[in-house]
């Protein structure tokens, strides 16, 4: 006998239903938020907003952002809504610098969130809030000035002559060898991130199966589980803390840990110092009575969350810049040519020494990868929140406090406005005069204003190192296994190859 009808199933059944109904007018409770505001929004379905494709990893994150600013064409902004939350897409270039540069003070932190139980996502700089965010990162930039970057660089050589040792152990004589240069790039930058921010020989090149390397695959792993995580940070951190999901799978958290603070009490003992990340992380600790108020230190996995965060971003970001620069000049060999003439002219007048004054004097090189950024930004959406209501100019539109904010760099990248033939790879964009006459805040591979990437110029020594290292000696050219044109992998929130990327390598004879 049921409670409301004669039987309990269907008692069941109208249960059921009620919930759903519930839920759905719940969940639909926020639709036609941007279209009663006067904004331009793509109908959301009920219970998933527009976050479909995502969900089903039908498109990537940035995939799926682009995918709404080519919707949005010739529109300023537009809405789009994450289950039930409401979303602010920004096109227009001056909106952009407002938020980023101009206005920073209403959009001071990110969107993207991680669970306050993971301290390592939590307290890292990239994730980290006001006002924490502000002092953390005036601490840790003097790990940037010139005169320690540059030290830093002399660590990197050494690693550039190893990835020189590894290339040697290939078939690259005669008509040469196909590699999967993707690979070897994250394997080198590993090795130069090991080096300059965990003070130690990671030997990820001369052993692929090398613990650094084995860990920091698990970080980018293009796996369903990784993809919902990074995208539930990014789009919906209110499920990150009840689902438990981390900025590091577990077993990674603690293998870092471990090496951090067998490095740290080993230097503390030993009194060496290198002029790397791990100095200033002691020097921070050591004094942390005397810089900071409030609860936040620098110690314990506050330490190593900054650790974490320059290890993420450096490894990752210069292996993609690396590999696809060298994927586009394996398309185009005159480019190639251009590129490896300017590099023999340096080494001529260093005697053949790869130095930091050579790594900066480059203009070719630097056009190249910047080319090689727009069309691969490592990270193709930036986030902000909105802190206090916000008036756009010229207009009656009020962003509400605590409105997510998006960026969508790949959209602008690709914007032919902004780049005619945007899937041309041509490095002259990126000439002065070129790039005299693009508007503001249109290109974005690092971000802009305070919350630029506070690891850029180590990103892109990196990047320029292996390219030093590598194209006087090896000319690199498609083979049958070569992606013409690239495909992304939908599993990946940063841009990244789907099944590797394969070309051929070759030596180069001498005279």
């Amino acid at each position: 006998m049921g409670l409301i009808t004669r039987y309990w199933i269907l008692d069941s059944v109208f249960l059921l239903a009620s919930l759903i109904f519930v839920g759905y007018l719940y969940m639909t409770r926020k639709f036609k938020y941007w279209k009663k505001r006067g904004v331009a929004e793509i109908p959301p379905t009920p219970f998933i907003g527009n976050f479909g494709p995502c969900l089903m990893m039908k498109r990537s994150g940035g995939q799926w952002i682009q995918d709404m600013y080519e919707w949005s064409a010739g529109l300023p902004y537009m809405g789009y809504y994450v289950f039930d939350r409401p979303f602010f897409l920004v096109r227009d270039p001056d909106l952009i610098k407002n938020i980023l540069v101009k206005d920073f003070n209403y959009f001071n932190d990110r969107f993207a969130q991680a669970s306050p139980h993971d301290r390592i996502g939590d307290a890292n700089l990239f994730l980290i809030k006001n006002p924490m965010w502000k002092t953390v990162r005036a601490k840790l930039t003097p790990i940037y000035t010139s005169g320690r970057v540059k030290k830093m660089f002399e660590l990197m050589v050494d690693v550039g002559d190893d990835l020189l040792s590894l290339m040697k152990t290939y078939n690259t004589k005669g008509d040469g060898e196909v590699l999967e240069i993707k690979d070897m790039a994250a394997r080198f930058t590993t090795d130069l991130i090991a080096t300059t921010a965990f003070g130690i020989r990671a030997n990820c090149l001369s052993h692929p199966k090398a613990e650094f390397r084995e860990y920091g695959k698990k970080i980018f792993a293009q796996t369903m589980y990784r993809n919902f995580e990074f995208m539930s940070i990014f789009f919906a951190p209110q499920i990150v803390g009840p689902l438990g999901l981390e900025i590091l799978p577990r077993d990674v958290s603690k293998f870092l840990r471990s090496t951090l603070w067998n490095v740290i009490n080993e230097r503390e003992k030993t009194g060496i110092k290198r002029g790397d990340l791990i100095d200033l992380l002691i020097e921070l600790r050591n004094n942390k009575t005397k810089i900071f108020d409030g609860d936040f230190d620098f110690d314990g996995d506050n330490l190593l969350a900054q650790a974490v965060v320059f290890f993420n971003a450096g490894f990752e970001t210069s292996s993609s810049a690396m590999s696809f620069t060298l994927y586009e000049v394996a398309l185009q060999p005159e480019i190639q040519k251009k590129l490896r003439a300017e590099i023999n002219r340096g080494l001529e007048q260093t005697g053949g020494k790869i130095t930091y004054d050579l790594a900066m004097n480059v203009p070719y090189m630097d056009m190249v990868i910047a080319e090689t950024l727009r069309k691969y930004p490592p990270l193709p959406v930036l986030d902000r929140v909105a802190n206090e209501n916000y008036k756009v100019p010229n207009s009656n539109l009020v962003i509400e406090k605590g409105t997510p904010i998006t960026i969508p760099v790949s959209g602008l990248h690709y914007d032919p406005e902004h780049f005619p033939n945007p899937e041309k790879y041509d490095p002259e964009r990126f000439s002065d005069a070129n790039k005299k006459a693009r508007k503001q805040c249109v290109y974005l591979p690092f971000g802009e204003g305070p919350h630029v990437c506070i690891g850029m110029r180590i990103g892109l020594l990196q990047t320029k190192l292996g390219l030093l290292k590598l194209l006087p000696k090896y000319e690199f050219t498609p083979c049958k296994e070569t992606m013409v044109p690239m495909r992304f992998s939908t599993k990946s929130l940063v841009v990244a190859p789907d099944g590797g990327l394969f070309l051929n390598v070759k030596e180069i004879k001498t005279a």
